[in-house]
């Protein structure tokens, strides 16, 4: 295979990625929108549950000042701290223990801020009635303590709302030793009626994150499943129209690179899904079939609530024991689901024998090349002969410049001679495909790799690599702009790129010559800013590929007389 091949390789790539987004995305998408307009508008017609309408004040106060204007419950388990707030009874401060915001310092990682801040990003649950009618608790109602006072895993905590009219609103929460809250609300009616309530969760978010990457390769925003249906939705979506949805069973939520929150719906109850924006991104459901409480009697809906770090083995344990659907999908394994998972649990396992991650990856990378061996084999005999050849084929268009009708003849006649075909490397090439972008994939959104150390100056392997050419790496006492940030690895991997290069037929065409001929320093500008763990793994399949060719090439002659 030359490199024309690489070119069809490369074009065929393209070409399923386009006919996949063109054919199967867009559709869905579209179709999705589609459905999303129809149930808007069909939705006082399908539904007889009133709106949520809790209105969205933010007074952009700092977040201690936030915390400190009201009374709270503390929240802490082995994996979160943080308080929920007695005003509104909102969980609007949770933080991850185990997660730290930078790899040098022991600041918990900040997921939930209060309402009143910039970012803001809350949780709410309640009852709502048709037409108000029925006086329940806002945001701004202060909510009492019934004993315990601190949220643990071993101590749930009550806390009471009373309308003064002979109705009082109750919630039960509960912690796991994980993300897993359940909430269990109750209405406990003393009038001398019949009481309809609809029981709502509604999580706001005041602004879209300043750290989202919008990168293709991972959705961040709004998710959830319904009727067995995941659905993916980004900010810009929801900011455009409000889109309705409605199921049996599913969960909803909001998710970030490495965070998550998600609501589950109780069990068997129809429920209307909103995703709008309105002074702030909201979530939200509200079971479309009212709780009917009789007189001196007490209504309950339960719901689950998940505010979570993204670990695989933690979603996947909640996903099975708590028998959520589709749950483990809050995690962007992207279309190759079925290669890009385990390839995880490998290289998970990997991590735990060698204790380092970065290890791991190249020991999955040789895995990898040792299983793709006897394909890269016949596809770079391909390319050694190939390359042989290119000789002869030089003097065949000087001989037959004037002629190409016989040049082509000649060349064919070559190419038989020779027993070599031009696209034959080419199927290994897209077979591995697959493979490699499924390791790209997961190796881009594993929570795992975050603040992972490898040997030497890379103390961050799911962050770009700190070192640049432009201050001699870091012997010249300047700290040059981003965009300057070009690394060791990444100039490694274009170095193993350029000498991959070497080894592969030049392009006859002068063109195509020039083009791979600075195909080696784009990708090591473009890549400088990749994670340091893909560029590591780059670096050490084009060693491991530039050997092996190596050594095919040593051995592969060709008779052209």
């Amino acid at each position: 295979m030359d490199n024309r091949n690489v070119f069809v390789a490369i074009a065929l790539s393209m070409s399923v990625l386009l006919f996949w987004g063109a054919f199967f995305e867009t559709p869905r998408k579209s179709a999705e929108q589609n459905n999303a307009q129809q149930a808007d508008q069909n939705n006082n017609q399908s539904s007889i549950a009133p709106t949520i309408n809790q209105p969205l004040i933010i007074k952009k106060v700092t977040r201690e000042e936030a915390i400190n204007k009201s009374k709270r419950i503390k929240i802490e388990n082995e994996n979160v701290v943080g308080s929920l707030s007695l005003e509104g009874a909102l969980i609007d401060d949770i933080s991850f223990k185990n997660h730290k915001q930078k790899v040098v310092d022991d600041e918990n990682t900040v997921f939930l801020y209060p309402s009143d801040t910039k970012n803001g990003f809350f949780i709410e649950t309640g009852w709502t009635s048709i037409g108000n009618k029925i006086k329940v608790p806002s945001n701004n109602s202060i909510w009492t303590v019934k004993g315990n006072n601190t949220l643990t895993e071993k101590s749930p905590v009550v806390i009471q709302w009373d309308n003064n009219e002979g109705i009082i609103f109750e919630k039960k929460i509960e912690l796991d030793n994980k993300y897993l809250f359940k909430i269990s609300q109750q209405v406990k009616n003393s009038t001398n009626s019949v009481v309809e309530l609809f029981p709502y969760a509604q999580m706001t978010r005041n602004k879209i994150p300043d750290d989202i990457q919008n990168f293709y390769i991972q959705h961040e925003g709004f998710i959830g499943v319904f009727d067995n249906e995941l659905k993916e939705d980004d900010y810009d979506d929801v900011k455009e129209k409000k889109i309705v949805r409605e199921s049996n069973e599913g969960w909803l939520g909001i998710t970030d690179k490495y965070w998550m929150t998600a609501f589950v719906p109780e069990s068997g109850k129809n429920f209307k899904s909103t995703l709008l924006y309105d002074e702030g991104f909201k979530a939200n459901y509200i079971i479309n079939k009212p709780t009917r409480i009789n007189q001196s009697s007490t209504g309950i809906n339960e719901l689950r609530l998940f505010v979570a770090a993204k670990e695989v083995e933690t979603i996947d344990a909640y996903a099975d024991k708590q028998n959520i659907k589709k749950f483990d999908l809050v995690i962007d394994w992207g279309w190759f689901y079925f290669f890009t998972k385990p390839l995880f649990f490998v290289i998970d396992y990997l991590f735990k024998i060698s204790g380092n991650f970065g290890t791991a990856i190249v020991l999955l990378t040789i895995a990898l090349r040792l299983i793709f061996f006897p394909l890269a084999n016949f596809s770079f005999k391909s390319m050694a002969k190939m390359k042989a050849v290119q000789p002869e084929m030089m003097r065949l268009k000087e001989l037959h410049k004037d002629d190409k009708v016989k040049l082509q003849q000649e060349m064919m006649a070559l190419y038989r001679k020779e027993k070599i075909n031009p696209a034959s490397g080419c199927l290994p090439v897209l077979i591995q495909i697959p493979f490699f972008f499924a390791i790209y994939k997961m190796l881009f959104i594993s929570l795992e790799m975050r603040h992972q150390p490898f040997f030497g100056w890379i103390k961050d392997l799911s962050a770009a690599d700190p070192t640049t050419i432009f201050n001699l790496f870091g012997l010249i006492p300047w700290d040059p702009p981003s965009f300057m940030i070009i690394g060791i690895w990444p100039i490694l991997m274009g170095a193993s790129m350029w000498v991959q290069q070497k080894l592969n037929p030049a392009p006859t065409d002068p063109i195509q010559a020039k083009i791979f001929a600075f195909f080696p320093l784009f990708l090591t500008i473009i890549l400088a800013s990749f994670p340091s763990g893909l560029v590591v793994y780059w670096t050490v399949n084009n060693i491991l590929t530039i050997a092996q060719q190596w050594v095919i090439n040593k051995k592969t002659t060709v008779k052209t007389n």
